[in-house]
């Protein structure tokens, strides 16, 4: 019989691909993005920033920035024929599901479905980050018998996308919280959803086609599903003794807790939900609900002591968007939204030097068996 190659679970801790995008250094507790850290660029930078960043390499200037908005306005329509095609789906359809059906509609408008070329993916990506806001707003807003929100050109990106959702325009305040959300969620190396984005497009499927398999992927509450399992939680607990309660509950009956633990940061706190938990405290503060704030720092605490666990990033962007008023089941996707950049650079560079995936198994099943 042939050696077969060490079996990794999960193909925990296999190098898959080369990548100039990003890494995660968790002993440096950095998060690599083209050579700047992630946290740094987020207390700097603008979510703009970023799309430049992870497409083109570089960081752009205030005209370049003010350039690359204007050109993503032009494309934040959708489809007439979209509004009907949201009308159509059943009520009870997940805003994951209608998001993955928007995406997968929006090939049959794309005129240079088949370009591979870097600067032609970079263009696709652009129309894409476009529109998904609009998707992500307005299927929800469809299936809940609600009027369509309309993006409004003269909003900034990250703030016309929060005022799609919410049908009120933002505060500043609450407009920076929501960008350094989207900056945070862009980009995070190889987790399941781009690993997928990069196989589908590792055949040479469009783009289209490898960004609706990683809607898919990021559904599930093992991934990106676990903002809005975490906010259901704190809604559950109502208050400090409550959650602890219902943590001590949990863990009794050796349910995994969601909002805690990471596959790479396994002894150290997740450093963008440390992040995001300063803009939960100062959002607490502003809404005066110090109260949801001790809650999950009441969590955060209790976790640290009984399982050595900390905080990932859905932990504390979930109450952050909570207090923004964004429906519990439009996390999931705005997670995707902002990962959207992340998940086309990927695809790009996967065209670029493209390798088809195609692993073995450890095979575990009889021998010999005949008819």
């Amino acid at each position: 019989m042939a050696e077969q190659t060490a079996y990794k679970p999960g193909l925990d801790g296999v190098i898959a691909t080369e990548t100039k995008l990003s890494y995660l250094d968790v002993d440096a507790e950095e998060i690599v993005l083209r050579g700047y850290e992630l946290i740094e660029l987020a207390e700097n930078k603008q979510y703009l920033d970023l799309v430049q960043l992870l497409l083109q390499g570089v960081l752009p200037d205030d005209e370049q920035r003010s350039s690359l908005e204007q050109e993503l306005k032009k494309d934040y329509d959708l489809p007439a024929d979209f509004i009907s095609l949201f009308s159509k789906l059943p009520k009870e359809t997940h805003p994951m599901d209608a998001l993955r059906t928007g995406i997968s509609a929006l090939a049959g408008y794309e005129k240079n479905l088949e370009g591979r070329r870097e600067e032609e993916i970079s263009k696709t990506a652009l129309r894409l980050l476009a529109k998904i806001p609009n998707i992500v707003a307005n299927s929800y807003h469809i299936l809940h018998d609600e009027a369509v929100v309309e993006p409004k050109q003269e909003l900034p990106y990250s703030t016309n996308f929060l005022y799609m959702i919410t049908g009120k325009e933002p505060t500043q305040a609450e407009a920076d919280y929501f960008d350094q959300s989207l900056m945070v969620y862009s980009e995070h190396e190889m987790p399941n959803s781009t690993f997928a984005a990069r196989v589908i497009a590792s055949t040479n499927a469009d783009i289209y086609g490898a960004l609706t398999g990683a809607v898919a992927s990021l559904k599930g509450n093992l991934h990106g599903g676990a903002n809005e399992a975490v906010m259901h939680m704190l809604l559950q607990g109502e208050t400090t003794d409550g959650f602890r309660r219902l943590l001590y509950e949990k863990l009794n009956n050796k349910e995994k807790i969601m909002g805690f633990g990471h596959r790479v940061y396994m002894k150290k706190m997740d450093p963008r939900a440390a992040l995001m938990k300063e803009a939960f405290r100062a959002l607490a503060v502003e809404r005066k609900r110090e109260d949801l704030f001790e809650m999950c720092e009441a969590g955060e605490q209790l976790m640290k002591e009984e399982k050595g666990l900390y905080p990932n990033l859905d932990y504390y962007a979930a109450p952050v968007y909570y207090l923004l008023g964004i429906p519990i089941d439009l996390y999931t996707p705005i997670f995707f939204a902002a990962r959207t950049l992340g998940l086309c650079a990927h695809v790009s560079e996967q065209y670029a030097n493209n390798k088809l995936f195609r692993p073995r198994v450890l095979y575990t099943g009889p021998r010999g068996l005949h008819p």
